[in-house]
């Protein structure tokens, strides 16, 4: 199936090849202009508008003072990051979903954390950050009397990818300098400012009139899973399990843990009761494990097991157990020891005292006689001990097939946080195992992030972070699992709306939050780009006239080559440190 960036890729190219045959022929408007997939339509319309509003200057000026103040702070930052970004794919050049060639382009359907779910809101926050952006330069222009040419539109093919304001450029030289740097500041000002009004829109009586529905959200189930099997779908919400009323995903798992049912009923919202068949299935597996990822644990030492529970009943008192592993190809005999599988840490204390090597795996049976199965035991030991205890270790190094060794070990840590010196795997023995195969929608976070719910204790820094990376969450907070697009499809059912939003109805309250987050985010991005400290960027243009200032108050000769220097070199840094951030990690692996 060809996908949509080669649809999209391939109306470019038949747009262009069309509109460079209309222009050779003479047969576009004069307020048509193409270049290559480039077209942009100019109009004289709307200067009258904007000599009107520009009449109170002095407070448009100051609009703009306080406009260049943020924008060479962002400048700053951008460069920083650019930098920083730059650097860290050239040291670690791992791709990533985020710097995938599509993922660059701000299109729903193309790039994969804008869905087209939403592009109507989405289009819709891109239009008003176009608008506000270069009404803010025409807006400057008349303020600092520079003569506008032209206004108009910028598109990719058919794709709206700008706006513009087309200064005279003999009229901006006139103008000072102040006057320009506030001309173009004002754009990416109006922007900061939209996302500003937005957010507070979005994090006060929007999102306070959105709730969580009771019960677990359903984002998915894991492949081949009991839950998967009994027909639980994306959307859903459970609301009852074994019987027992479950608020969230903690009471779920509590009721599941206590059951050692083989079948469970589970009734979900609406009224729907379904039966889940429970099985041991594997759904996470370190690489050199035995046992592989949605294979069936069926027994252990030749005894059924059906629960999570069952399980770590059977292994509770051995050291090495033999499970009967099911597949698709059948079943067959795994014989490995039982575990907190860890990595020995190169400058931790089993690694000190025993001559053991820096990333050799051990998986730890036992300390001072007491059993890890998993994580939560080799925890619950430490946590009983203080730096500096001596305590005795029994695991086998060396991985599944290793020695089984016992050492005495003096913890190390500080204050009252013992360590062993090791980097725990989840699990046991370096698999996570699940008996009911859902996997929970973060709906809570996502609703506390947006200011639902009251907020939590969530601050401004931290809030305005988790907002900016909420559409790619699942790759800046992988505990997350999810990316948030909005309150949109299955989604809206792990929600409830009341108040005076509930009087207009979920649907129109949803699109208002969708409407509200997007143009926020995308008008943030947008001035964020536009403050990158290049050409043909506005931070390019503050660059060059704010070098210019600080310049001509130095004692040099040649202070129109001073300014040109610093501001080519601070051009292609940026330029090539881009280039890097979105092609580097794929050709340097």
């Amino acid at each position: 199936m060809v996908s949509t960036l080669w649809l999209v890729g391939g109306g470019i190219v038949l747009y262009t090849l069309v509109a460079m045959g209309l222009k050779a022929q003479g047969r576009l408007p004069r307020a048509v202009r193409v270049s290559g997939p480039i077209t942009t339509i100019h109009t004289q319309r709307g200067k009258a508008f904007l000599n009107w509003l520009a009449q109170p200057k002095r407070f448009w000026r100051a609009w703009g003072n306080l406009g260049v103040g943020i924008a060479l702070v962002v400048m700053v930052g951008s460069f920083a990051l650019v930098a920083f970004a730059a650097v860290s794919a050239i040291q670690n050049p791992t791709p990533t979903a985020l710097n995938e060639p599509q993922n660059v382009l701000a299109i729903p359907g193309v790039n994969d954390f804008l869905p087209l779910s939403v592009a109507p809101e989405i289009l819709t926050g891109l239009l008003i950050g176009l608008v506000v952006h270069e009404g803010g330069h025409g807006l400057l222009c008349r303020v600092e009397d520079i003569d506008i040419e032209s206004m108009g539109l910028a598109l990719l093919a058919f794709i709206p990818i700008g706006a513009f304001v087309e200064p005279s450029e003999a009229s901006r030289n006139r103008a000072s300098r102040g006057g320009q740097t506030r001309m173009f500041a004002a754009g990416v000002t109006n922007n900061f400012a939209i996302s500003v009004v937005a957010f507070l829109l979005l994090f006060g009586p929007v999102a306070g009139s959105i709730s969580v529905a009771a019960g677990v959200p359903v984002g998915g189930t894991l492949q081949g899973s009991p839950a998967q099997d009994a027909g639980i779908d994306r959307g859903t919400v459970i609301t009852s399990v074994a019987g027992e009323p479950v608020a969230d995903a903690d009471a779920m798992q509590a009721t599941l843990a206590e059951s050692r049912a083989d079948s469970v009923p589970v009734e979900l919202e609406g009224g729907e009761t379904v039966t889940v068949q429970r099985e041991v299935l594997v759904t996470v597996a370190v690489r050199d494990a035995p046992i592989a990822v949605n294979e069936t644990v069926t027994a252990v030492n030749g005894s059924r097991v059906s629960t999570v529970g069952d399980f770590e009943d059977a292994v509770e008192s051995r050291h090495v157990a033999d499970l009967t592993v099911r597949n698709e190809s059948g079943s067959r005999s795994v014989r490995l020891p039982i575990g907190t599988y860890s990595l020995v840490a190169p400058d931790g204390a089993l690694a000190g005292q025993t001559g053991l090597s820096g990333g050799e795996t051990v998986i730890v049976t036992a300390i001072d006689g007491n059993r890890t199965v998993d994580f939560d035991d080799l925890s619950a030991v430490l946590d009983a001990r203080q730096p500096g205890d001596t305590v005795s270790v029994t695991g086998y190094v060396g991985g599944y097939d290793g020695e089984r060794r016992t050492v005495e070990v003096d913890l190390g840590g500080s204050g009252s946080d013992a360590q062993l010196g090791v980097r725990v795997q989840r699990g046991v023995s370096g698999f996570v195992l699940d008996d009911f195969g859902v996997d929970v929608y973060p709906a809570d976070t996502f609703l506390t992030v947006l200011g639902g719910d009251g907020g939590g204790d969530l601050g401004g820094i931290e809030r305005a972070y988790l907002t900016l990376v909420l559409p790619f969450a699942s790759l800046t907070l992988p505990e997350v699992g999810y990316n948030f697009a909005g309150f949109v499809g299955p989604v809206t059912n792990f929600y409830t709306v009341s108040g005076p939003l509930g009087l207009l109805g979920a649907g129109v309250a949803f699109f208002l939050a969708n409407l509200l987050f997007w143009t926020a985010w995308i008008n943030l991005i947008i001035g964020q780009f536009n403050c990158v400290p290049t050409y043909p960027l506005d931070g390019g243009h503050i660059l060059r006239t704010t070098t210019e200032t600080v310049v001509s108050r130095l004692p040099v000769s040649n202070g129109r080559a001073l300014t040109s220097a610093v501001t080519t070199t601070v051009s292609i840094v940026m330029i090539l440190g881009l280039l890097v951030m979105v092609f580097g990690p794929r050709l340097l692996t």
